[in-house]
């Protein structure tokens, strides 16, 4: 038998129970915002370009374009198109562009912890400094927004064998670590059930334009080409569709052009879908449906 990791057990979509999304909705559709803010001079961080030696300032400040420009560009977009969003947030950017998270909250979009900074990953932390991590990063969100953040997305999406542990005891409800499914999925915990619900790594601007370098129509297509086939598949199945953004790619100006053709078609469609948050997703999961999540 090969090592598994004991956390949910394997389920075809083919054979769940069925359930619909509020309103009879198939198909729940959330943007999931990441404001991040990264150590200058040393660190992990998205590279424009292969960095030098540090300090890289092309690549730091290339990544601080969204915090200080593209982030509010897209706040704009949303406004415009009614859109509400799950704001992945790394706790520095309460220090370090307060207005930007200030803002965010004013629209009631809900705020996500995502570590301290993307400049570390917790999976390589002993378990007392991963398990103060968390704690540090949850103090913050907790002291600014006046409640437990529900969600958590590790940074780089790194977790050590504890991470799933570590959120529940601390009071998290859902993570979005793991994208092996198109529908929340129940975790075994030491501290009881933790929800999984899906967050995208193919629907990701990072992969598609950093990694695959993905041009910004394309990346775009991506966006109708998958919501239109999950509307599809959604009449057999509910499922859910994540669509995850980072302000220093899709804020540019050329390709905030077509995000905004992306996300306009997503909205021409809003009668057929539950355009939405992650926690609001997770709400559903644990208050209405929770017997029927597999």
């Amino acid at each position: 038998m090969l090592p598994h990791h004991g956390r949910y057990d394997y389920s075809p979509i083919s054979k769940r129970a069925d359930y619909n999304w509020p309103e009879g909705k198939r198909l729940a559709v959330y943007i999931g915002l990441n404001l991040e803010h990264f150590t200058f001079g040393s660190g992990l961080g998205a590279e424009l370009a292969p960095g030098g030696p540090q300090p890289d300032v092309l690549n730091y400040a290339w990544r601080d374009y969204g915090n200080r420009v593209g982030a509010w560009r897209l706040l704009e977009l949303f406004d415009a198109l009614g859109l509400p969003a799950s704001v992945l947030a790394n706790s520095e950017m309460y220090e370090y562009a307060p207005d930007l998270m200030a803002s965010f909250s004013a629209r009631g979009d809900e705020i996500v912890g995502h570590g301290r900074t993307n400049s570390e990953r917790q999976s390589d932390l002993t378990t007392e400094r991963e398990a103060e991590l968390i704690s540090e990063a949850t103090k913050v969100l907790n002291d600014a927004e006046g409640k437990q953040p529900k969600g958590w997305l590790s940074p780089w999406i790194s977790e050590s064998l504890n991470t799933p542990d570590l959120l529940s005891e601390t009071g998290y409800k859902y993570t979005l670590n793991w994208c092996m499914d198109d529908q929340p999925v129940w975790m075994k915990t030491r501290h009881g059930r933790l929800l999984s619900i899906p967050y995208p790594q193919e629907v990701n601007d990072i992969p598609s334009i950093v990694a695959r370098k993905d041009g910004a129509a394309e990346f775009a297509n991506m966006i109708i080409d998958n919501f239109d086939e999950m509307l599809e598949q959604s009449s057999r199945q509910p499922l859910v569709m994540g669509i995850a953004l980072h302000p220093y790619l899709v804020g540019q100006p050329y390709r905030l052009r077509h995000l905004r053709r992306a996300l306009s078609h997503i909205v021409s469609n809003q009668d057929q879908v539950w355009l939405t948050t992650s926690g609001a997703i997770s709400d559903y999961c644990y208050e209405v449906i929770p017997d029927l999540v597999p």
